[in-house]
């Protein structure tokens, strides 16, 4: 295989499920699949779970994702070589966000990076992705002193978003439950620390994907479902409730947080995606520098704001003024927070600027659009 020919998601013929699936059906979820996988879409409605992230703390199952491995001496210069970032000068105990690119400069997916050791380094891909992140970096390994693993199979992930997320965790800390090798209220914002829940091992993150200040706790599959409800039941009497995807895909919209498939793909160079940032071109080589630079007539991520109460939904196509196409929308939604649709979308540099009138045909309808800063929300 070369970087040319990376694979495609696996298609699985048989669903999986996730270790807390029967923790799910019990508490009366629906169920989606997502990456081949059942997952819950939503337990009562996804405007309440939207709301109780927002103004409480929602209990999201994200034992779909990716976790790959990546150990030994040459783990950071590994990295480097690997993805657009530098990973090699984070320190013990931080994460930083990054790109793996293809070798024209496409995204293969964006990931969460976390340094547990000197040599030891935790790489979090998403679902669809984890056999094209997982190959394309066991293929990229050749040449360095470094082991890649893919553990997603003896991994579950729970993530807990919103104000009260802290105070829930605080909770099961002083139940003496929760075991962080140090203070809780040492971790920042992409940071990690390792611990233990029920003498089990746990890594906790913060590195949420909501707009919310959140934790996300990795662990064994067959801890999981314990976890689960010691956080439900902490949670419950500060109204903090289970949520699925759905409520979490319009939280990461308002977010302006991009999506693997709509914001983010193998044709999309990251300063298209306003990813720019995230791309080290200090570093003399890496997989993808040579191309990574899009085309200047190359269509830009905007955020678009609408007018009335349809929502644009991906795909429906943008237009200026005078009715000419000018892009494409990649997610929208009518925003529980702000009241009003929000979308983001892909647009012709010249259309791009803030306050740039747009429309957005909604089924033959053009729909006033407006084009504003991303996010659309930040929590105060």
């Amino acid at each position: 295989m070369t970087d040319a020919t990376v694979p495609p998601a696996s298609d699985g013929v048989e669903p999986r499920y996730s270790p807390l699936h029967d923790v799910h059906v019990a508490a009366g979820a629906s169920f989606t699949d997502f990456a081949g996988w059942q997952m819950p879409v939503r337990y009562s409605s996804d405007l309440a779970e939207h709301h109780a992230v927002r103004q409480a703390a929602g209990l999201f199952d994200l034992s779909h994702m990716a976790e790959i491995a990546v150990s030994g001496p040459d783990a950071g210069a590994f990295l480097d070589a690997a993805l657009a970032g530098t990973l090699s000068t984070i320190a013990v105990g931080r994460a930083k966000y990054s790109l793996l690119l293809t070798a024209g400069g496409g995204i293969v997916d964006d990931l969460v990076v976390y340094r547990l050791d000197e040599h030891d380094f935790l790489v979090v891909a998403n679902a669809g992705n984890r056999s094209a992140a997982f190959d394309l970096l066991a293929h990229r390994a050749d040449g360095f002193d470094v082991t890649v693993d893919d553990e997603s199979d003896d991994t579950a992930l729970i993530a807990i978003q919103g104000p009260e997320a802290e105070g829930v965790l605080d909770e099961l800390i002083t139940a003496d439950r929760l075991a962080p090798d140090s203070p809780l209220s040492e971790l920042r914002y992409y940071r990690v620390l390792q611990g233990t829940f029920d003498d089990a091992p746990v890594l906790i993150a913060r590195t949420g994907y909501t707009g919310e200040d959140g934790f996300e706790l990795y662990l064994a599959p067959d801890v999981a479902p314990a976890l689960w409800q010691a956080l439900a039941e902490a949670g419950a009497p500060r109204g903090v409730v289970p949520a699925g995807l759905a409520s979490r895909d319009t939280l990461r919209l308002e977010a302006g947080m991009p999506l693997y498939g709509h914001e983010l793909g193998l044709h999309t160079k990251p300063a298209q995606a306003g990813l720019g940032r995230v791309v080290d071109m200090k570093k003399s080589s890496f997989a993808g520098r040579d191309h990574v630079e899009p085309e200047a007539s190359a269509r830009v991520l905007v955020g678009l704001a609408l007018e009335g109460k349809r929502a644009a939904r991906a795909d429906y196509a943008v237009v200026d003024p005078s009715g000419t196409p000018v892009g494409v929308v990649t997610s929208g939604a009518l925003s529980p927070t702000l009241g009003h649709p929000v979308a983001m979308a892909y647009v012709d540099p010249d259309s791009a600027a803030v306050g740039t009138t747009l429309g957005v045909d909604v089924r033959g309808t053009t729909i006033p659009a407006t084009v504003v800063a991303l996010p659309f929300y930040k929590r105060s």
